[in-house]
């Protein structure tokens, strides 16, 4: 059995602290913050019994590590999240839904049915998903998503690409990785039944993973404590170690390894970042046509998504208003405002629409733009980073936090002990 640090409590530290204990090695888990969760935690509101989420996160079907780590934690799926088909209506219009089934055939009638589009464009998609079908999905690392869509009718661009686009990877399709984007889409709309399906939090999210994990891990967790020094050996502030896991943010793994491993360090030091700004809206009474609506964004029109978190089993009257790809509204403020009069404009209200809370995560997701060379998860023997933000197939996502966690669980657990020579050598360290 070998004694292992995990630095970091999100969703990646997490799922490496319990497959790292299930293997039996002796853990311990260092959190800075004062509750597990990392990006994806409830925020403590003037009512305890509603508290905010730090943005409004979705699960899809095709996330089965995650929701096979929460069954782990003793947390049902089912009661937690609410699990609708993929649909993207838009306010007054039905949008794209796909009905239940085989992923392949639901998608070619949920496309051949929106009558938004002309035939023309709803062929066109069809033509293109099954090029991308036919290529494994794959296509060059330096294509952006827009030049891989720039085929499509301007109504599918529009309605489809760009809100998925941004939702899945935080970066607008002119900047986004179109590997990656379609790696998204194989897992979710043909990756199998249900996979395509959107998982909605119907509890505050910290109830989701962040809660249940803090009871399970007990007394080998250790919160408000940010690790100020990594040496090999290894040790963390001092402590001995057989292994550890860096499963902190690039910024924090980078500055750790800043001297084990420089050429590791500079790459998750170089990591760009988009923010996500949540506002929270107020409106007794009233309700919205789906749980979730999509909605067109512009320059005085911030947000893409709005959720009714009446209607999810939260805060009667609490609407969240996501607005992604959100650096230019933290650059020039005014974001809660603006929002708030894009709701007034679009939707129909019972009561009037007051502004609740404005929530930003600056650090949302690292930017994920064509070719981006992104750091691994072995940094050396016996040492692995976890988080969404290193290599894999995933954006910055939930699904790729935890299969992070896993991975690094077991690079870290056949590694541990060896760290003092594998941090020497370097050699692992300076290649992506």
């Amino acid at each position: 059995m070998s004694r292992i640090a995990i630095v970091g409590g999100g969703w990646a530290g997490i799922a490496a602290a319990v497959a790292l204990a299930d293997a039996g090695h002796d853990i311990c888990v260092f959190e800075m913050a004062p509750q597990l969760g990392g990006r994806a935690r409830s925020v403590a509101g003037a009512d305890p019994a509603w508290p905010h989420d730090n943005g409004q996160h979705i699960l899809i079907g095709a996330y089965r590590d995650s929701l096979a780590l929460m069954r782990r934690l003793g947390v049902d799926p089912d009661r937690v999240l609410a699990r609708l088909p993929l649909a993207l209506p838009y306010p007054g219009e039905p949008g794209l839904r796909l009905p239940p089934g085989p992923p392949l055939l639901g998608f070619a009638r949920g496309v051949l049915a929106h009558r938004g589009w002309p035939l023309s464009a709803r062929l066109g998609l069809l033509a293109a998903a099954a090029g991308w079908l036919a290529r494994g999905f794959r296509c060059e690392a330096g294509l952006s998503v827009a030049q891989l869509c720039a085929g499509l009718a301007p109504a599918v661009q529009r309605d489809l690409v760009e809100p998925l686009c941004i939702a899945a990877l935080n970066t607008v399709a002119p900047r986004a990785s179109a590997q990656v984007f379609l790696r998204v889409l194989q897992d979710a709309l043909f990756g199998g039944a249900g996979g395509a399906d959107l998982l909605l939090p119907r509890r505050p999210l910290s109830e989701l993973l962040a809660a249940p994990a803090a009871a399970w891990l007990g007394p080998r967790l250790r919160l408000g404590r940010r690790v100020q020094k990594l040496e090999p050996g290894w040790r963390v502030d001092g402590e001995a170690f057989d292994g550890v896991v860096l499963a902190c943010s690039s910024v924090e793994a980078a500055r750790l390894t800043a001297g084990l491993a420089p050429g590791w360090s500079a790459l998750a030091g170089g990591l760009d970042f988009e923010p996500i700004i949540t506002v929270y809206l107020n409106s007794p009474g009233s309700r919205l046509p789906a749980p979730m609506l999509a909605l067109r964004d512009g320059p005085d029109a911030p947000a893409q998504f709005i959720f009714d978190h009446g209607q999810l089993g939260g805060a009667p009257g609490r609407f969240a208003c996501v607005v992604s790809g959100a650096a230019p509204w933290v650059a020039s403020g005014g974001c809660a405002e603006a929002v708030l009069a894009q709701a007034q404009r679009e939707l129909d209200w019972a009561t009037p629409l007051v502004i609740d809370r404005l929530l930003t995560e600056k650090r949302a997701t690292f930017v994920c733009t064509p070719g981006l060379v992104r750091p691994p998860g072995r940094i050396a023997p016996g040492l692995c980073a976890a988080g969404d933000y290193v290599q894999g197939p995933y954006p910055a996502t939930l699904e790729g936090a935890v299969r992070s966690g896993l991975a690094a669980a077991q690079g870290v657990g056949a590694g541990a002990g060896t760290g003092a020579n594998g941090a020497a050598s370097g050699s692992p360290t300076n290649t992506p």
